[in-house]
């Protein structure tokens, strides 16, 4: 099997985009791992599939695959690489577009300087929504992680974060505790460990060890649910920008019940033709 596939990355995040609508596309889960091996395939953090929408308020379905073959909820810096691509693919003709993800409707925009805005959607804090073992909603939580105890605040931004306030993301134990955080018994669906610096209350810097892609360059949702907690713990204020090791994201939230909008780059890198076994 033959796939056209483009190579983009959002703040170094990076992913093959396969048009899904114009070619059948039919991958298993070990055919994902094999494409996104960067020795042995193109090499990726997450494969993203373009198809047509089962819902008709959208214009696009847009499904994400992480590295290990998992195909998970929500990527922030996807949906903005996603609306790079179906715009410059012809697909479409809007700049402002409804898409179908497997948490929800998500509406990405194009902006006139070539950046990408995304309506994130609300965050959700109740333990069961994120989902998170606790008997109840807290601001923050106490996680034992190995016997270290940990303060983390947890969200979901579509799919779940625990994110923690550490002085100095570049000593941060992201290698050693992130695959412990994210496999915690208390996130049974794990979950995404994000590990914050405060600079000031506009400038935080993160790094993320994702769900079943490990540490990544860049997080748009582990950004939108970093600067989101930091300011429900009264640390910061809208907008912040969010600096990570590949790129600068910004952040705007308006309060409780209220969407999270996210801005930053989406770039194409290369184009080819891979052969499927």
């Amino acid at each position: 099997m033959k796939l056209h596939f483009t190579k983009m990355h959002g703040a170094g995040n990076d992913f093959v985009v396969i048009d899904g609508i114009s070619q059948a596309v039919n991958l298993s889960a070990s055919q994902i791992r094999g494409i996104a091996d960067r020795h042995f395939g193109v090499g990726c953090d997450q494969l993203l599939l373009v198809e047509k929408p089962h819902n008709p308020q959208a214009d696009f379905r847009y499904r994400i695959f992480n590295a290990d073959g998992g195909e998970v909820e929500q990527c922030g810096n996807g949906a903005r690489c996603f609306v790079r691509f179906v715009v410059d693919k012809k697909l479409t003709k809007k700049t402002y577009i409804t898409v179908e993800t497997q948490s929800g409707l998500i509406q990405p925009r194009l902006e006139a300087d070539g950046r990408v805005t995304v309506n994130m959607g609300a965050p959700r804090f109740d333990p069961a929504d994120i989902p998170f073992d606790a008997p109840a909603r807290a601001t923050t939580y106490e996680l034992d992680v190995m016997g270290t105890p940990v303060t983390i605040s947890a969200l979901s931004m579509g799919n779940p974060h625990a994110v923690q306030i550490v002085e100095n993301v570049d000593t941060a134990p992201v290698a050693t505790q992130g695959p412990l955080i994210e496999h915690h018994p208390r996130f049974p669906a794990r979950v995404n460990a994000g590990f914050m610096q405060i600079i000031d209350r506009r400038h935080i810097k993160l790094r993320v060890y994702e769900r079943g892609a490990g540490e990544t360059l860049s997080c748009g949702t582990g950004a939108c649910a970093a600067a989101v907690s930091g300011m429900m713990r009264g640390l910061l204020d809208t907008p912040v920008n969010v600096e990570t090791r590949g790129g600068v994201l910004t952040i705007e939230w308006q309060g409780e019940g209220e969407p999270v909008m996210m801005t930053g780059p989406a770039a194409t890198v290369f184009e080819g033709i891979m052969e499927i076994e």
